[in-house]
């Protein structure tokens, strides 16, 4: 072999491994990019809320990446409840406060922390569970007025999502 060959065979591994880099990443580009969020998620990042639509001791749902998120105005009842617990008796131990960022308005996710069932407790004609919050007919966890899991196999709170009060009367959610 002369010293030409091996400078051409050398110049042809090279660029045959070049080319196979190349279309190896050409290939896993897509595969990657379908990890990413969907386009109509993004969209729903964020979301806001006019709680002026909401009347005290009424409830309303919203979308948010695709979640249900309950937001509900509660009644003075309503907060002395969520306030007078004792932690003992707390499955996942949260005050109210760490929950709320104004005591009348409650936002949570609306997904059981079971098996992901939605509870229902939304409406004045629904069942609020033994502790008047919301009651997941699937597996029998039950919610009180702060989104606080209290009996069931529910082992966390109903989730709060991040929030923050762009004025007295609307909130933006994520």
């Amino acid at each position: 072999m002369t010293a030409d060959s091996d400078d051409r065979r050398g110049f042809l591994m090279l660029t045959a491994g070049a080319m196979a880099a190349v279309g190896v990443g050409r290939m896993a580009a897509p595969m990657i990019n379908s990890l990413n969020p969907a386009k109509d998620t993004l969209a729903l990042s964020t979301t806001e809320v006019d709680l002026t639509q909401i009347p005290e001791g009424e409830a309303r749902t919203v979308m948010w990446q695709g979640k249900p998120v309950f937001i509900k105005h509660r009644t003075p009842k309503e907060i002395e409840e969520a306030e007078d617990v004792d932690m003992a008796n707390l499955i996942d131990k949260q005050t109210d406060d760490e929950r709320v960022k104004k005591k009348q308005w409650l936002v949570v996710v609306g997904i059981c922390t079971h098996l992901g069932c939605v509870p229902v407790g939304q409406k004045e004609t629904d069942a609020h569970g033994d502790y008047d919050g919301w009651f997941c007919p699937c597996h029998g966890s039950h919610y009180d007025t702060s989104g606080r899991i209290r009996k069931g196999p529910a082992p966390r709170n109903l989730a709060v999502p991040p929030y923050e009060f762009l004025s007295d009367t609307v909130i933006k959610i994520g």
